[in-house]
């Protein structure tokens, strides 16, 4: 895909997770009044934070689709995993006072008014959120955005909550079980912090340069060695900034190759690199084999 298009997409799938967002506020801020469920309550809250961190995510797409600059030779792609920390703080701060509530109606039981509002507002809540999950799944396919990702965790995370939502407002009313909405509370509440935890680990390996993964790391390597002119490659370095990936490595070439032939041989492997992962940037280093140099060795997982 040509990364105006990528850009488009991300762009919309910012759009349209904001304005979801602001329309399940309202539909369920109505129902809550109406209600006074403790679990409709949480995904109220959620709805907030989804709204914040989407805005968040918005600003953070717009800022990672800048090109490069003077000062930013590398692009602006960590402003994506950034953005992930900032809607990890939202997320656990919403847990927060989420689990005050919840401690609150355990303490202070109160009944569920109007059941059936609850119930219906929570069907809309399914249908906007899987339809926008769908999108968002679609544009992380095409872009591979950690921003939109984050957002469609957030998403993913509320599509159940709403599930569980409706089963409490169904047995509240019907069995006159009151335990059960702060229960159910207190599940979405600990849901939503390990979903925190989980984006916050991504967005921090990002922002550290963590390596690709092994897979990725074992591919360049065949594709390298795959070249009939290439001996061997060493000192591979890979890391991802958002959606942008750099790949790096030293080739190692026959000795008595000459430069012109040397940097064919290199072109020709970065073109089969790009290939493979599209938008990459690629560095290589030509090395003749057999020449003794300080190499850094890790074991990888």
């Amino acid at each position: 895909m040509a990364p105006s298009e990528q850009a488009r997409l991300m762009r919309l799938a910012s759009l349209a997770s904001v304005g979801s967002a602001l329309l399940l506020i309202v539909l369920k801020l109505g129902a809550f009044l109406q209600t006074g469920s403790v679990s409709l309550l949480s995904t109220l809250f959620d709805s907030a934070l989804d709204a914040a961190a989407s805005i968040v995510s918005l600003i953070a797409v717009r800022q990672a689709l800048v090109p490069p600059d003077a000062e930013h030779r590398f692009g602006h792609g960590k402003a994506e995993p950034l953005a992930g920390l900032v809607q990890v703080a939202f997320i656990l701060g919403t847990s927060v006072l989420l689990l005050t509530e919840v401690i609150d109606r355990f303490v202070t039981p109160q009944p569920i008014e109007a059941p059936e509002v609850g119930v219906a507002v929570m069907i809309i809540s399914l249908l906007v959120t899987g339809l926008l999950i769908l999108f968002q799944r679609h544009v992380v396919r095409r872009t591979g955005s950690i921003a939109i990702r984050s957002d469609q965790a957030h998403y993913a995370t509320d599509f159940l909550v709403n599930c569980s939502v409706i089963a409490a407002l169904v047995l509240s009313a019907a069995l006159d079980w009151w335990w059960i909405d702060p229960a159910i509370g207190l599940a979405i509440a600990i849901f939503i912090a390990a979903t925190a935890v989980r984006i916050g680990k991504d967005a921090l390996d990002m922002l550290m340069d963590r390596e690709m993964d092994e897979a990725d790391r074992t591919r360049i390597k065949e594709i390298v060695r795959g070249h009939p002119e290439v001996l061997n490659l060493h000192d591979l370095r890979t890391r991802a900034a958002g959606r942008d990936r750099f790949i790096q490595f030293h080739l190692e070439l026959e000795g008595s190759l000459n430069l012109s032939d040397a940097h064919r041989i290199s072109d020709a492997v970065e073109t089969d690199v790009r290939a493979a992962f599209p938008g990459a940037e690629v560095i290589i280093h030509e090395d003749p084999a057999g020449v003794v140099e300080r190499r850094a060795s890790f074991r990888y997982h």
